[in-house]
C-alpha cells in the first residue's frame, strides 16, 4: 500500500510539475505576444518578392500572398499571425546577372514589392522608422524594401540615387560574388575590401540615408565598410560566428566595433548559419551559385532557376529555435543588446530551425528569449526598437551633410578600370 500510494505521489507531483510548465509557457507566450502589439517586431530579410517573380510568374491573380501561399512559410495572414509589424522585402539580384541585367531584374524586384504591397489591405508602404511605428498602431505591417546585391547599381551611382528613390532604404553590397567595387565573404578577394568607387557608394548611401547592408560581405569589406560609414550600418540576416564558423556570419572583432558605429546585426534562421556542424556543412553553398553559371554563361535567368532548384532540395545538420536565441544572447554579450535584431530569411529559406517553421513562430522566439531572464525592455529592442534607431539615425546624419552634393564620381575615375585591383596602398 506505502508503495501504491509513494506512486500515486510522484506520478501526481510529475503531473502538476507538467502542468505548472504549460501554465508558464502560456504565460510566457501571452506576455511575447503583448510586446510584440506594443513594438514593432521589424524582420530584415524575406524573399517571398523572388517566390513572386519565380512561382507566380508575377502574377498575383494565381499567386496571392493576402489569401495564403500553404506551399510556403510567408504569406499575409501568418505575418498578421505572427504579429510581424514591419518586413523589409529582399530585392535580390543573383550574383549570376553581374553584368548582364543586375538593374533591370532589381527594378523588377522593386515592382513586385511594390504592388504586392498597393493590392493588399494589410500591408502599408514605409520608408522610414516614423512610418513603421505609424502603420503597426494603425493595426497593418510597414513593407520596406532593400536590395540584395550591390551589383545592381552597374558601378553607377545615379542607378543607386533612382533606387533610393523607389523607396529602396537599404543595399547588401554584395551577395555570393565579389563586385567591382567589393570583395563578397563567399568568392575571391580581389580589392581587399572595397575599392575607392566601393567606399564612394559607402558615402552616397550615407549621403542618401539609405542603410549600407554588410550581410554577405568580407571581413575585409565589413572593416572598411566600418571605418567609411558615418551613419549605422546593419547585418539584415546575419549570424554569429563565434557559434557558427561560417564566413557569412559575423566574426567578435567586427561585433566589438559595433558599438561605436551603432550598428546591428538581424540574425538569420538558416541552420547553416546557426549550427556548427550545418555551417561546416553549407560552407560551399554560394560557390554552386557560380558553378551553375559557369553552365549557363550566356543565360542568367537559367542559372539562377538551377541554383534556386538545387538550393531547394540541399539540408544541412538541423538547428533549434533555442540556438537562434544563443545568437542571439552571443551578440548581446559581445556587442551589447542595442545592437542586435531579427532578419530570418523567410521564403528564401530551404531549411527550418526546429521550432521555427514559418512565420507564425516569431512569438515563441520571443517567448525563449523571456523564459531567459531577457527583461521586457531589452527583448523589444530586439524586436525592432534597434533597428528604428539605426534608421532614424541614418536619416538624422544624411540631413547634416546637405552640402555634400550627389556624387558624381565613377568607378573608372575612382579604380582606374572596372573589377581591377584596389588602386591604393593601405
Amino acid at each position: 500500500m506505502r508503495a501504491i500510494l509513494m506512486a500515486v505521489l510522484l506520478v501526481g507531483g510529475v503531473v502538476s510539475t507538467s502542468i505548472a510548465q504549460q501554465a508558464d509557457s502560456t504565460a510566457l507566450l501571452e506576455r511575447a505576444r503583448r510586446l510584440q502589439r506594443e513594438v514593432p517586431l521589424v524582420d530584415g530579410h524575406n524573399d517571398l518578392s523572388s517566390a513572386v517573380l519565380s512561382t507566380g510568374k508575377g502574377s498575383f491573380d494565381r499567386f496571392d500572398p493576402d489569401k495564403g501561399l500553404p506551399d510556403l512559410d510567408t504569406d499575409v495572414p501568418r505575418l498578421r499571425a505572427g504579429l510581424v509589424g514591419g518586413q523589409f522585402w529582399s530585392a535580390y539580384v543573383p550574383s549570376s546577372m553581374m553584368g548582364n541585367g543586375a538593374g533591370n531584374y532589381a527594378l523588377q524586384q522593386i515592382d513586385a514589392i511594390r504592388r504586392m504591397t498597393a493590392r493588399s489591405a494589410t500591408l502599408e508602404f514605409a520608408v522610414t522608422a516614423d512610418d513603421i511605428v505609424r502603420i503597426h498602431k494603425a493595426g497593418k505591417i510597414a513593407s520596406l524594401i532593400g536590395i540584395e546585391g550591390g551589383h545592381a547599381i552597374e558601378n553607377s551611382l545615379p542607378a543607386l540615387r533612382q533606387f533610393y528613390a523607389l523607396g529602396v532604404r537599404y543595399m547588401t553590397l554584395t551577395h555570393g560574388a565579389t563586385t567591382p567595387w567589393a570583395d563578397a565573404a563567399t568568392d575571391e578577394a580581389r580589392h581587399g575590401g572595397l575599392s575607392p568607387f566601393g567606399e564612394e557608394v559607402v558615402r552616397e548611401m550615407n549621403r542618401l540615408g539609405m542603410l549600407v547592408d554588410l550581410s554577405h560581405v568580407s571581413d575585409a569589406t565589413m572593416l572598411d565598410a566600418l571605418r567609411v560609414s558615418e551613419a549605422p550600418v546593419i547585418f539584415s540576416h546575419s549570424s554569429a560566428r563565434a557559434l557558427a564558423d561560417h564566413v557569412r556570419n559575423v566574426p567578435d572583432s567586427v561585433l566589438a566595433r559595433l558599438p561605436a558605429n551603432g550598428g546591428v546585426v538581424m540574425i538569420n534562421f538558416f541552420p547553416g548559419f546557426i549550427d556548427p556542424q550545418a555551417a561546416l556543412q553549407a560552407a560551399g553553398v554560394l560557390q554552386k551559385e557560380r558553378e551553375f553559371k559557369a553552365q549557363h554563361p550566356n543565360d542568367p535567368k537559367a542559372a539562377s532557376a538551377a541554383f534556386g532548384a538545387w538550393i531547394r532540395n540541399f539540408r544541412t545538420n538541423d538547428a533549434t529555435l533555442a540556438q537562434v536565441a544563443d545568437h542571439i544572447e552571443h551578440i548581446r554579450k559581445t556587442a551589447g543588446v542595442d545592437h542586435v535584431g531579427i532578419g530570418g530569411d523567410y521564403a528564401g529559406l530551404g531549411q527550418h530551425p526546429i521550432g521555427l517553421g514559418d512565420v507564425t513562430r516569431y512569438p515563441y522566439l520571443t517567448a525563449e528569449l523571456l523564459r531567459r531572464g531577457w527583461s521586457d525592455a531589452d527583448v523589444q529592442k530586439v524586436l525592432g526598437l534597434n533597428l528604428l534607431r539605426a534608421m532614424r539615425r541614418a536619416t538624422s546624419r544624411a540631413a547634416l551633410i546637405p552640402h555634400r552634393p550627389p556624387s558624381s564620381a565613377t568607378i573608372e575615375a575612382l579604380d582606374g578600370s572596372v573589377g581591377g585591383e584596389r588602386g591604393r596602398n593601405r
